[in-house]
């Protein structure tokens, strides 16, 4: 027959025991709850990838990510010297991408608000497609259809150096058409490109381009300094805009080749 003191000196470990089982029990159900909730949930993704619903979550997908915008707040970092007075830039607009990019337009107006220049200075970001082609967009920047042809104008001499020009292809020499102009720089990331529609022949739109970019001045580097640096450079090549600068033509149209960077 069992004492009372050994039964008393049971119960301690009995509760230790039951209190052990239930825990087991707890961290069995628990275990059984999250693999049928993690089946549940395997089960929905495998139904929406069949119903083509399932979300694109790579990174270089451009839908997902937000792309230019108007930034209102920031200040002009570029400008032209001004001929006389009475010259003015009709607008000035900056954009920026998520990803660094910033790009500073100039842009002039005639009759009926008609385009007939601009300018613009794009410094890149990791936005930046390498595998581009560097005239992509320019035609849209001209005022043309996208999928206009641009034919090589030749080369104009500037404080930047050499700049290609560009025209809607077929035109026939001697035609004044606007000419569209490129101009790229590795180090820092920095692309001039823009077009003009002033002058009445060929020369004279040649050396409006040429006298706009050897006017172009900087007004702040930020956090740059190889920028500053690069129009630093510039400025020791500017040449004053006079009748003489038709004569920086360097390329004829005709036989055109541009090789390497421009």
């Amino acid at each position: 027959m069992q004492s009372p003191e050994a039964s008393t000196a049971a119960t301690p470990t009995q509760i230790h025991l039951a209190l052990a089982n239930f825990a087991d029990e707890v961290v069995g159900t628990l275990a059984h709850l999250f693999a049928y909730v993690g089946a549940l949930a395997l089960f929905a993704i495998l139904a929406l990838a069949g119903l083509g619903q399932l979300p694109d979550l790579r990174d270089d997908e451009p839908a997902s990510r937000p792309g230019w915008a108007v930034a209102d707040r920031s200040h002009p970092a570029f400008t032209l010297n001004r001929l006389d007075s009475s010259e003015k830039t009709v607008s000035y607009t900056i954009l920026r991408h998520p990803e660094g990019g910033r790009r500073d337009v100039m842009r002039w107006t005639g009759d009926a608000d008609k385009p007939v220049a601009e300018l613009e200075i794009y410094r890149e970001g990791s936005e930046f497609d390498v595998t581009r082609p560097a005239t992509a967009g320019l035609a849209i920047q001209m005022g043309l259809g996208a999928a206009t042809a641009l034919e090589q104008a030749g080369l104009i001499d500037t404080k930047f150096g050499p700049v290609a020009l560009f025209r809607p292809t077929g035109t026939a020499d001697g035609t004044p058409a606007c000419l569209g102009y490129l101009k790229r720089n590795e180090e820092p990331a920095l692309q001039i490109s823009g077009f003009s529609c002033q002058g009445d022949t060929m020369p004279a739109r040649r050396a409006a381009i040429a006298c706009t970019l050897n006017r172009l001045t900087l007004l702040t580097s930020g956090n740059e300094p190889k920028l500053a640096e690069l129009f630093a450079h510039a400025e020791l090549k500017r040449r004053s805009c006079d009748a003489g600068a038709a004569a920086d033509w360097l390329l004829g149209a005709a036989n055109a080749q541009l090789r390497g960077a421009l």
